[in-house]
């Protein structure tokens, strides 16, 4: 994909860059020199077999896991030696594979956990300050409802998400996510455990969200149907190391992904 333009015919660099990363867990080589960018605005599939170092790609970007080689830099600056409490204020968000809602609180509390960052304020200066953090906790409160109205949550808000489907599960991980105000989304196998018709809906809730909120979303995901209609294009994994990038097309017809990953022509 080419840069965007910038003033003066200089090309953008991409919002993401990860560059020649490499992970070690003991003996084991979990990435080796991977190398995926990522343009502003873009929706990019991250896919290939499990065990494929997707998930771990992931966790060097928002920094629960170290690498050993390389660099990842976010809008041009190097964030892979920033302390993982910092990832969130860049304005780096994710959601997970195995959902991280904490189902004894409620539904707008567990969204309230991701704007704690831009509003959350220090004991201290609530203490010498209460009327302005009273003002802060409204914005943020307001802030958070906003974003339930806008993913069909708002009805909910005040449930204990312990109680809430699975789909609906869903939907408040991405929530939270958005309500950090992030630039670049990470989305963590989003359609894992939804029916054919949930599918489709969180697709069209995605691409919503992105056009809403100025995203750029990285999206790890195993349902072909929704990341080849979802994708401008896709990079492709295997044994922790680039395979193939391209558009989804290109991706259907590479000989090597097919042998891979996807075993047959989509």
């Amino acid at each position: 994909m080419k840069h965007q333009a910038i003033p003066g015919g200089a090309a953008a660099p991409p919002l993401l860059e990860i560059e020649d990363v490499s992970v070690r867990f003991g003996g084991v080589q979990a990435l080796g020199n991977v190398t995926l960018s990522v343009e502003a605005g873009e929706i990019c599939g991250l896919i290939g077999p499990n065990g494929a170092g997707k998930t771990t790609l992931f966790n060097c970007v928002t920094r629960m896991c170290g690498i050993t080689g390389g660099a990842i830099r976010f809008d041009g600056a190097r964030i892979d030696t920033l302390p993982a409490r910092d990832i969130i204020a860049a304005g780096v968000a994710r959601t997970f594979q195995n959902l991280g809602v904490y189902p004894r609180m409620t539904v707008l509390e567990n969204v309230m956990l991701g704007a704690h960052h831009i509003w959350g304020g220090a004991t201290l200066d609530t203490l010498l300050r209460p009327r302005s953090t009273d003002r802060a906790e409204r914005r943020m409160l307001d802030w958070c409802r906003d974003v339930l109205r806008e993913l069909g949550l708002e009805a909910v808000a005040h449930e204990l998400a312990g109680a809430m489907p699975y789909a609906t599960l869903k939907r408040i991980e991405l929530a939270r996510a958005l309500a950090a105000r992030p630039r670049l989304l990470l989305l963590d196998e989003p359609a894992g455990g939804l029916t054919h018709g949930e599918v489709a809906e969180f697709g069209e809730l995605v691409r919503r969200m992105r056009d809403r909120h100025q995203l750029t979303i990285l999206l790890v995901e195993h349902h072909m149907g929704l990341v080849m209609s979802l994708c401008g294009r896709l990079a492709v994994l295997h044994l922790g190391r680039n395979l193939a990038q391209g558009t989804p097309a290109e991706i259907r017809a590479h000989p090597d992904v097919i042998g891979a990953y996807l075993g047959r022509a989509a």
